[in-house]
């Protein structure tokens, strides 16, 4: 009977306690890859983190990147960054707030949507990006 008893908690609790953990920090490795990519000049890596629906409003690398380097330029090249606060909504998405220092010095803010994929993967959905009052990260 404790065997069965074992059998069943794994199969209602498949991923252990840890699970919310681990489903952010793969969510937050989504993020900081795509930084990365931005980082050493790999755009074309950096667009390979976006969420179908961003890739179906940007359907090339050139409107991706234009739509980046135009509107999102403290998250093309962030001088430093950090990770603030963090939701997972339990529907297959994850909030992450990033605090920055963009180029120019100045303090943003970036609330990331990210959406889990049917492969399991995390990818970008979308970003929000506001000058934050924050003095340092």
């Amino acid at each position: 009977m404790p065997t069965r008893l074992f059998v069943l908690l794994l199969l209602l609790f498949p991923f252990g306690a840890n699970a919310g953990e681990a489903e952010i920090q793969a969510a937050q490795s989504t993020i900081e890859n795509q930084l990365k990519a931005f980082a050493s000049g790999d755009n074309a890596g950096a667009y390979g983190y976006a969420a179908p629906g961003v890739r179906q409003v940007f359907p090339t690398l050139e409107s991706f990147m234009g739509m980046v380097t135009g509107a999102y330029r403290p998250v093309y090249r962030p001088k430093d960054y950090s990770f603030g606060k963090v939701e997972e909504m339990g529907t297959g998405e994850v909030v992450q707030q990033l605090l920055l220092t963009g180029e120019d010095g100045k303090n943003y803010e970036a609330v990331y949507v990210l959406e889990r994929q049917p492969d399991g993967s995390w990818r970008i959905k979308g970003v929000s990006l506001k000058a934050s009052n924050a003095l340092t990260i």
